[in-house]
């Protein structure tokens, strides 16, 4: 059963990576909120025209339960997805990946804090190490840059997604008893609904981009790839072993993220970028290694 949770797992990142990447090609071809909105109103349509028997099967169940399920939407797949294409305008795809890293110890310090789980002293060096990874990236491989505060917007505004994946994922442990279409059809709905104001904001602003050909298909690979199986491939492993170790496979993304960039968008692969997904890489495998037994 592990076995399974792990190749779900594996795969849910490598097509985080690639949406990383997409949101990169994105720019100039679709802006990001029509991106988002595209995004999950495809991402509905499609799990809601397999769903709609099982919805109603597990109606009387969900209806209890849709101030959690909206909260998932909203959180999960709204606002974490609404900043990080928005990020990919400032920042590179290599670095939002690597950024990324961040969220598994996210999970880990959100846990310990609000439920108490035990920290072991080796995971605590192992969230330093990744800490330290996302910094020089976010730094840009200048450390010394933050103490004069010169992150890159994009870098900045990544903290906010990273956060909001990471309280979306420590929040799986309440999802309701209903079936994994119903799970997923709920919250892409109301996060559909969601990026409507969005939308809304940015057609007002001007900054509103209509998609090509090229947005078409980045929001068709979205919608299927890093929406729908993504997602249900994620709460498959958060089911199966936990949110705590299914969040260090969110570190498989930097890796998928770095090698697509570098060979679909031609990115350059600096030293710091190696250094900072050794370190972040490193951190979880240590912080994997020397877990609670209890964990």
């Amino acid at each position: 059963m592990q076995k399974t949770a792990y190749i779900c797992l594996v795969i849910a990142a490598l097509c985080w990576g690639g949406n990383a990447v997409a949101g990169k090609l994105a720019v100039g071809h679709i802006s990001p909120m029509m991106l988002t909105f595209l995004r999950w109103s495809l991402a509905s349509a499609l799990i809601l025209a397999i769903s709609v028997p099982q919805l109603v099967r597990d109606w009387p169940v969900a209806r209890r339960h849709l101030p959690l399920l909206i909260f998932y939407g909203v959180v999960g797949y709204t606002t974490f997805n609404a900043v990080l294409y928005t990020a990919l305008k400032y920042t590179t795809a290599i670095n939002v990946t690597i950024e990324q890293a961040a969220i598994p110890m996210l999970i880990f310090c959100i846990n310990f804090a609000v439920f108490r789980m035990k920290v072991s002293l080796s995971q605590v060096a192992g969230f330093t190490l990744t800490l330290a990874g996302v910094a020089l990236t976010a730094a840009h491989g200048d450390l010394a840059s933050l103490l004069r505060l010169t992150l890159n917007f994009g870098d900045a505004l990544m903290i906010i997604a990273l956060v909001a994946y990471a309280v979306y994922t420590v929040s799986l442990r309440w999802k309701p008893p209903i079936h994994w279409r119903s799970l997923m059809a709920l919250p892409a709905f109301f996060a559909f609904v969601t990026t409507i104001p969005l939308l809304a904001w940015e057609w007002t602003s001007g900054s509103m981009l209509w998609p090509d050909a090229k947005g078409w298909i980045i929001s068709l690979y979205t919608a299927t790839f890093a929406s729908l199986l993504a997602q249900i491939l994620y709460i498959f492993g958060v089911e199966r072993i936990g949110g705590n170790r299914a969040g260090l496979f969110i570190n498989l993304v930097p890796v998928f993220g770095m090698l697509l960039s570098v060979a679909i968008l031609g990115e350059d692969m600096q030293p710091f970028h190696v250094v900072a997904l050794v370190l972040a890489l490193g951190g979880i495998a240590l912080a994997e290694w020397g877990k609670p037994a209890s964990a």
